[in-house]
């Protein structure tokens, strides 16, 4: 069996476990190639009864037990104490051996990232992966990195991100050549601190196999100006805590609207359905990827729903049938190569 077609499953992370990973994987078989296989690590207690109710996925699946778990609020230094064994370890343990091409979890964010940097390692020389989020724009997705994990970033660190999100954003959302901004305080080229000046030097060299548009502002996150917007962590959870309050804001306001008088009550039954599909385009992606470990790493958010899940290990099958880490590791050793000028 191809290694590309195993998908490593933490069936045990998130608020509902095995109620929601079993069926949710039921429900992306629906749209997954037939050679898509699943080791689902955790209590084969729970998760025989849930497979029963799906025959086909029982036929593509393996159970690995264990009755360990890492619980949503365990501290992250705990987890790497005491996680050995655990669904969530075993999980990228299958990765790490060659056996599955990606892990799928929706365990603890800061858990998943701590045990997965000492299993897994980094490919890249970072402290921990960056954080990535789907922003929401007018015309789609803008994916937006760090969003919190790597608060000091010198040049190289911000080349990098750009690197990472590039290659992820073709596979996720099937564009071409995305477009990559650096987030700064204006568009013009002398505007920046040294090290956003130095990565858009390096960026706008060419050296690099990538489609870059220059500086954009925070206002452009929502218009699409481009595909992928890196950033520092400190600046991009600033950010993204800054754009989540105001849709909190935005979402409350129309909520006291819509219920403020009986009229206004028929109104936002009529208007139901557009309602719906507007809280579809704001409600985040399911799925965050690890980027710039040695392995495909697929977070899905604790609250998710089987749908959400679903979606998650979609795309871990997308990632690991793409050429995704070899575009990686192409612009990351031009990275490192010396500037022609440079060259003996």
């Amino acid at each position: 069996m191809a290694v590309s077609s195993v998908i490593s499953i933490d069936a045990m992370g998130g608020d509902l476990g095995v109620s929601v990973t079993v069926p949710g994987l039921a429900l992306a078989l629906k749209h997954l190639p037939a050679g898509v296989r699943f080791v689902l690590h955790g209590d084969e207690a729970q998760i025989g009864p849930e497979l029963v109710r799906f025959p086909g996925l029982a036929e593509r699946s393996e159970v690995r037990h264990t009755d360990l778990t890492i619980a949503s609020d365990e501290k992250p230094a705990v987890a790497v104490r005491r996680g050995r064994g655990s669904s969530m370890w075993n999980s990228l343990e299958s990765v790490k051996s060659g056996e599955a091409a990606a892990a799928v979890s929706c365990g603890s964010t800061g858990s998943l990232m701590a045990i997965a940097r000492l299993v897994l390692r980094m490919s890249v020389p970072m402290d921990r992966p960056p954080l990535v989020v789907p922003w929401p724009g007018l015309k789609g997705v803008t994916t937006f990195l760090d969003a919190g994990a790597n608060v000091d970033c010198d040049a190289e660190r911000l080349v990098e991100f750009a690197i990472l999100g590039e290659a992820y954003h073709r596979v996720a959302y099937g564009v071409e050549r995305p477009r990559v901004g650096i987030l700064n305080i204006g568009s013009e080229d002398m505007k920046g601190h040294d090290a956003v000046q130095q990565a858009h030097a390096l960026l706008r060299s060419g050296r690099l196999d990538i489609a870059y548009h220059g500086f954009v502002e925070g206002d452009d996150l929502s218009t699409n100006l481009v595909d992928v917007v890196v950033t520092d962590g400190f600046t991009g959870n600033v950010a993204l805590k800054t754009g989540e309050g105001a849709a909190r804001y935005i979402t409350e306001e129309l909520r006291a609207a819509l219920t403020s008088s009986l009229p206004a009550k028929i109104a936002a039954l009529l208007a139901r359905p557009a309602l719906k599909r507007f809280k579809a385009r704001i409600t985040p992606t399911p799925a965050a990827p690890l980027l710039g470990l040695n392995g495909l790493v697929i977070k899905c958010h604790g609250a998710a729903d089987a749908q959400d899940f679903g979606r998650s290990v979609g795309l871990a099958v997308d990632l690991a049938a793409s050429d995704f880490t070899s575009q990686i590791q192409r612009n990351m050793s031009k990275l490192s190569e010396p500037p022609e000028g440079d060259r003996a």
